[in-house]
């Protein structure tokens, strides 16, 4: 009897085991147009071929080693393919309905790749509409001829771009924990439209991406996604300030102000270094944390050409030298001339406190409102 325990074991054991490092598809393709079925692991934004199946009478299967959720491509080519979103463990069953594989399928068994089919779905519907209003808009004698024809189609496109984007933006949000968050991220209306299009809909990807880092920290979809949310967030403060930069003389973007022993102090005097420009408050609890944080950096920082020139808004000024002493701020202290008209805060769109611009040693702004663990990411990349 213990030595058929001691074989019965193993088999117990080792099944179960099995199911949790790998899943499987079964697939059934009602109308082939081709004798083999391919899968691939997405590797941020390139296929990566894992396996391919024989179609025999129109099924496959799949059973493919997986240690976490991930992205992968089922299909014929790399033009004609779904989407999964497949964890270990998950028995998924897909049917292909149309010759195109995209155009029409099931999928169940498996959650996230159920919600990434909603979304394709979706998306497919948007296009197709749009495409029957450009055929109109294009083809129709009347509406090349008549502006009111013309005007009422060219709202009933963008009404529907807008009804995408709020289908999108309704599915971030419920479900900000799953790895098909990215997917709504970022589809596309065609190659040079984003669904979410709008400046504001970064939030969006700052939203899922701190989730996401709760979630999935080790998933590297979740890596390249803070990465690509911190390289939009530059880049989209950085245009601000250049608009900014484009419409007022360039020398008027060059603070000079009292320090505060009385001295003036100009920004451009510190070029051949790195400058943190930062617009605070004394009576600000984010400001005052954030000092404290800044002078971690620049106890790190200052003596490898790492500078700070801070301006105050404060309205009392005494208020604001005594913050100065007591928090032993070391860096420029510099304080509006007119706190009632801060025409550098002005210049600069400062529109909450704290807010900071990084220049480089020859004067060029590179990264504006960067706090915290984001400024010392940049600060570590700048200097190590």
């Amino acid at each position: 009897m213990k030595k058929y325990l001691a074989l019965l074991i193993p088999l117990l054991i080792f099944p179960g085991c099995s199911k949790r490092d790998r899943f499987v598809i079964n697939g059934i393709v009602n109308k082939p147009s081709q004798d083999t079925i391919y899968i691939s692991r997405i590797d941020i934004n390139t296929p990566v071929l894992v396996d391919s199946s024989a179609l025999k009478k129109g099924t496959f299967r799949f059973r493919i080693k997986a240690s976490e959720a991930d992205f992968y491509q089922v299909g014929y080519s790399s033009s004609d393919f779904i989407t999964l979103l497949a964890e270990p463990g998950e028995k998924i069953d897909i049917e292909f309905k149309d010759q195109a594989l995209s155009g029409n399928y099931t999928v169940s068994g498996s959650k996230g790749s159920e919600m990434i089919r909603t979304l394709d779905m979706k998306l497919l519907e948007t296009k197709v509409r749009l495409d029957s209003i450009e055929t109109l808009y294009v083809k129709e004698p009347e509406a090349s001829g008549n502006e009111t024809m013309r005007s009422s189609l060219e709202q009933a496109y963008m009404d529907i771009i807008k009804e995408q984007r709020k289908f999108n933006i309704a599915f971030i949000i419920g479900n900000m924990t799953s790895l098909a968050a990215i997917k709504a991220l970022y589809q596309r209306i065609n190659e040079n439209m984003y669904v979410l299009y709008e400046p504001r809909d970064l939030q969006y990807l700052k939203i899922v991406s701190d989730s996401l880092r709760k979630y999935y920290p080790r998933s590297k979809h979740t890596k390249a996604l803070l990465s690509d949310f911190e390289k939009e967030y530059n880049q989209f403060f950085s245009s601000q300030i250049q608009r900014i930069a484009d419409t007022v003389p360039e020398m008027k973007l060059n603070p000079d102000l009292k320090d505060i022993n009385g001295k003036r102090v100009s920004l451009s005097s510190l070029r051949g270094k790195y400058v943190l420009l930062a617009f605070w408050s004394a009576e600000s609890r984010d400001c005052v944390a954030e000092n404290i944080q800044l002078k971690e950096f620049y106890k790190t920082y200052s003596r490898r050409g790492f500078e700070i020139y801070q301006i105050s808004v404060d309205q009392n000024e005494e208020a604001w030298k005594a913050s100065v002493k007591f928090d032993e701020l070391p860096w420029i202290n510099a304080r509006e001339d007119d706190p009632a008209n801060p025409k550098n805060a002005i210049l600069y769109n400062v529109r909450t406190l704290p807010a900071n611009y990084l220049y480089d040693p020859n004067g060029n702004l590179i990264a504006s409102n960067l706090h915290g663990r984001m400024l010392q990411i940049k600060l570590n990349q700048i200097f190590n």
